[in-house]
């Protein structure tokens, strides 16, 4: 998968921009769904990642990335469903997930949070 520019509130990959969350799932792109966590935002202040959302566990390793300054929450119930299906969990600022995926994107999916 190639990897352009990301900024603040875009992300480049395969050569389309994404304004908005992106995930990864075994090679496909798609838009982050995050309705399902919505309801959470009032304990996080902002709308964290939950283990509602669809995420891609079909893996052994999942990135998300947590956005240009690191600010999206991953909820504790997310950490333990990577531990309960054996997925290796890496959180990291979205700048360092990509660099990462460049490096070793074998049976990786992502989650890529593209502001904050």
């Amino acid at each position: 998968m190639r990897f352009g520019n990301f900024t603040f509130g875009s992300l480049q990959i395969e050569g389309g921009t994404y304004e908005h969350d992106v995930v990864i799932d075994r090679g496909e792109i798609r838009k982050r769904k995050k309705a399902p966590s919505k309801r959470f935002r009032d304990n996080f202040g902002h709308t964290p990642l939950s283990a509602e959302e669809d995420i891609p566990w079909k893996c052994a390793r999942l990135i998300i990335g947590t956005g240009a300054y690191g600010s999206l929450p991953v909820m504790n119930e997310v950490k333990r469903e990577a531990e309960r299906r054996k997925v290796e969990l890496l959180i990291l600022p979205t700048r360092e997930a990509i660099e990462v995926l460049k490096k070793n994107p074998k049976d990786t999916n992502a989650i890529l949070h593209v502001t904050c």
